[in-house]
């Protein structure tokens, strides 16, 4: 191929792919050269990710890609955010890269607390507080007394691992650590108060990077192994959201009062607006919202939703049970069950990590005095119609924060490809829901890429994202639901808001 290609390697946290991205005739073109399961691993009492496994499979697709295109402009990474490795003095790792759903977490947001105010957390990072973030897996380590935190010398989130291999250079890109809840919004350092307060390493936190920075060409190594001679290792936004986010196909770029919001759909949704400022104030703090960053300075004003995890993992408990069901079949099933039946928060803390979610609903069921779904139909349905009465509690605190009326709400990510949730949001949010496109996060790799090597010509990097979606508008084709009986909600939304 004569076209210059840019290699995303895209990293969630159930699967990878390394995809080929390039401009043929004024339109983006992807095409997905290797695919590769992404599992964590039990070991002992612990949770953990096979990094070097994925490595393993990341060199796979980059062989790939060595052997089919002639013009490799670059190559990036983006990954899930929160986790990350420490790198020891000799360029080791200090030790296992856990999973954020580890019960070593467990607690850490109290114990937090106890040490710092709540708000003053609040006040240092603008941070939705889940027991997830890098800062409690950190404070867990740090009061166990993990050897990694003696030995380590470098914080690595994972995309800046993989880069790290891809380069030999370390580096820490801006919006991924904005998912810590270790780095300021507003200064853009660390909060080095909190990491002094709570007795973690401050030689572990290298300065920021930004989004289209270039670390250098890949490494001997891995152009001996890959096939890939003098490639530029070029840093997208890094957190998969980040990039999905640069991907929506709308026509501004952070505003100060936006009048559209995202939800990027997947295991997680991630619901918010793109600004221009972040966001450090008490109703930010009250609603529980979270500042993230953004490319060129902007800033994700949103909220972490338990997303679709709740739907898959209803498949993954029948499996055990002996009945394998398809994605298609669920929904169908879905969209002809008995609307309300049950209703489950899909953020509820009995569905973080149980054994076994069927078992789970039917205990929360119980808890919050509604009957037992009974049939697999309720179950599908329920974990839809929560996600979507979730979506619109969140909308109405989204709107308080933008002081702004939300008119349309973009889905990008896997989600757009479940027709019944994005006709639900529509009709629960009470919006306009324009879907689209499914491929977000690598398409917003790809393009911060181009950023990155001046594909977009020498504007600032702002004007550069504008370009980018009016490419992306004209590159890809979305999906317009439109609300249908929409009082039908209220009186679930009633109920749903007392739910816990």
């Amino acid at each position: 191929m004569s076209h210059p290609v840019h290699l995303a390697i895209d990293l969630g946290a159930s699967s990878g792919r390394v995809i080929a991205g390039s401009v043929q005739e004024g339109r983006i073109v992807l095409e997905e050269l290797h695919r590769f399961e992404n599992n964590p691993v039990s070991v002992q009492d612990t949770m953990q990710w096979n990094v070097l496994g994925l490595w393993a499979e990341i060199l796979t697709g980059l062989r790939k890609a060595g052997s089919r295109f002639e013009q490799i402009a670059s190559v990036g990474v983006d990954s899930w955010g929160v986790d990350f490795v420490l790198l020891d003095e000799h360029d080791h790792m200090a030790g296992p890269a856990r999973h954020y759903r580890d019960s070593r977490n467990d607690g850490m947001v109290e114990r937090a607390c106890e040490i710092v105010p709540r708000d003053r957390i609040f006040s240092l990072t603008g941070l939705q507080f889940m027991q997830i973030n890098s800062l409690y897996q950190l404070l867990a380590m740090a009061g166990a007394k993990e050897h990694s935190m003696e030995t380590g010398e470098a914080f690595l989130m994972i995309g800046d691992f993989f880069h790290w291999l891809l380069s030999g250079k370390r580096s820490v890109e801006a919006t991924n650590a904005s998912t810590s809840q270790l780095l300021n919004p507003t200064t853009g350092d660390w909060a080095w108060e909190l990491i002094e307060a709570f007795g973690i390493p401050k030689r572990l936190f290298a300065p920021v990077t930004e989004p289209a920075s270039t670390l250098g060409m890949v490494q001997e190594t891995v152009a001996e192994a890959t096939g890939l001679k003098n490639v530029p290792v070029v840093v997208p936004a890094t957190h998969d959201t980040a990039s999905a986010v640069i991907a929506v196909p709308a026509e501004e770029f952070a505003a100060e009062r936006p009048n559209w919001c995202f939800i990027s759909s997947g295991t997680w949704s991630l619901m918010g607006c793109e600004v221009a400022q972040p966001r450090v104030n008490d109703l930010c703090a009250e609603l529980n919202f979270t500042n993230e960053r953004g490319v060129a300075g902007s800033t994700r004003l949103l909220k972490n939703i338990g997303g679709l995890w709740v739907f898959q993992q209803i498949r993954k408990s029948l499996q055990r049970r002996g009945r394998d069901v398809s994605w298609e079949d669920m929904v169908s099933q879905a969209k002809e069950a008995t609307p309300f039946k049950l209703l489950i928060n899909p953020d509820a803390a009995d569905f973080t990590a149980p054994a076994d979610m069927i078992d789970a609903i039917d205990a929360y069921a119980a808890r919050t005095g509604q009957d037992v779904a009974g049939d697999e139909s309720v179950y599908f349905r329920a974990a839809l119609e929560g996600l979507a009465l979730r979506y619109r509690v969140s909308l109405g605190m989204l709107e308080q924060l933008v002081g702004n009326r939300i008119e349309t709400i973009h889905i990008v990510g896997g989600g757009t490809m479940n027709e019944l949730l994005c006709q639900m949001t529509a009709d629960a949010c009470g919006r306009v829901v324009v879907a689209g496109p499914v491929e977000a996060t690598a398409i917003g790799n790809v393009v911060m890429q181009m950023v990155g090597v001046g594909a977009f010509g020498d504007v600032e990097q702002s004007d550069a994202i504008l370009k980018a979606r009016q490419l992306v508008r004209e590159s890809f084709e979305v999906k317009t639901y439109t609300p249908v009986g929409a009082d039908r909600w209220d009186e679930p939304a009633a109920r749903f808001v007392e739910l816990d």
